[in-house]
C-alpha cells in the first residue's frame, strides 16, 4: 500500500510545513492525499455553460446601450460564475487529508489561513458512508453532527474527505487505522516531504 501522491504546486511547501506542525509526538501517518479537483470541477462545469454565455449577452447589451447602471452587477455575476471552478480548484490543491494511527486529519493553507481539523477515532460513526460522485471520485463521510458552515460538512451534517479518489480503498485504510490492522507507512514529522509524488514501497 502506498501513500497517494501530493501535487508539485506552488502550495506544496505550505502544506508540508502545517503537516509537520500538525502530527502529534509519536503520531504515524498511515496515509495522505487531496481532493481530487478536476472531479470537483466538472461537477461544477454548470457554471461554465451559463457563465460564458451570459458574460457575452452582457457584453452585447452593453454595447448596444440596452442596460446602464445595471451593467456592472451583471458582469460581476457572470465573472463569479465563470471563476467559481477555478476558486475550487486553488482551495483543493490547498487542502491535505491525512489518516494516522491516532486520527484523521483535514490540513488547509488556503487564502493565506492555515487550518487544522482533526477528528479522533472515538468521534467517528461507527460506519463510515460512502457518497459516489462519478468520475472515480466520492465523498467519505466518517463523522456527523458537525457545522453546515464547515466546506468538509454536507447539508445534513455529515463530515468528511470531500472529492477523494477511490474512496471505497480510504475506507478500508481509516477502518484499518482505527481498529489497528493497517501497516504503518510514515514516522511522525518525516524528514522529507516533497511536492512531488512521494509514495513507499
Amino acid at each position: 500500500m502506498g501513500m497517494d501522491e501530493i501535487r508539485a504546486t506552488p502550495f506544496s511547501a505550505g502544506l508540508r510545513s502545517l503537516r509537520i506542525e500538525a502530527l502529534q509526538d509519536g503520531e504515524q501517518v498511515v496515509w495522505q492525499g487531496q481532493p481530487d479537483g478536476v472531479a470537483r470541477m466538472i461537477m461544477w462545469r454548470f457554471l461554465w455553460w451559463t457563465g460564458f454565455p451570459w458574460l457575452l449577452l452582457t457584453v452585447i447589451a452593453i454595447r448596444n446601450d440596452w442596460i446602464d447602471q445595471a451593467a456592472q452587477p451583471l458582469v460581476m455575476l457572470g465573472v463569479a460564475m465563470v471563476a467559481a471552478p477555478l476558486v475550487m480548484l486553488l482551495q483543493d490543491l490547498q487542502t491535505l487529508y491525512l489518516i494516522t494511527d491516532r486520527r484523521a486529519l483535514i490540513l488547509r493553507t488556503a487564502w493565506g489561513r492555515r487550518t487544522v481539523s482533526q477528528t479522533p477515532f472515538q468521534a467517528m460513526d461507527a460506519d463510515f458512508e460512502i457518497l459516489a460522485i462519478g468520475g472515480g471520485a466520492g465523498h467519505l463521510n466518517f463523522a456527523s453532527g458537525r457545522s453546515t458552515r464547515s466546506p468538509d460538512t454536507d447539508y445534513t451534517g455529515r463530515y468528511g474527505f470531500r472529492f477523494v479518489r477511490d474512496a471505497p480503498r480510504v475506507r478500508d485504510i481509516l477502518e484499518g487505522a482505527r481498529t489497528g490492522k493497517t501497516r504503518r507507512l510514515h514516522t511522525q514529522k518525516p524528514a522529507a516531504f516533497t511536492g512531488a509524488a512521494a509514495r513507499d514501497a
